[in-house]
């Protein structure tokens, strides 16, 4: 069971890290002033710090969570 939470908390946050990435946070377009240094939603890299987070707290979460045994 912790294996399937583990897993679904990785994989999560590594979707969430590419799609805030390139859909919410990287400029599109070439760089032709400062204006590309910010990202295209406010809160894009937000949600990609979430997502690495989230991949830390998987590994606490495997730690933290009792193997089942048997069954």
């Amino acid at each position: 069971m912790r294996k399937t939470i583990t897993l679904s908390m990785v994989v999560g946050g590594f979707a969430l890290q590419a799609v805030s990435y390139f859909f919410l946070a990287a400029p599109l377009g070439i760089p032709v002033n400062e204006s590309f240094s910010n990202p295209r939603v406010p809160f894009g890299a937000g949600f990609f710090v979430l997502g690495v987070m989230l991949v830390f707290v998987a590994a606490v979460v495997y730690e933290l969570l009792p193997e089942s045994w048997g069954g």
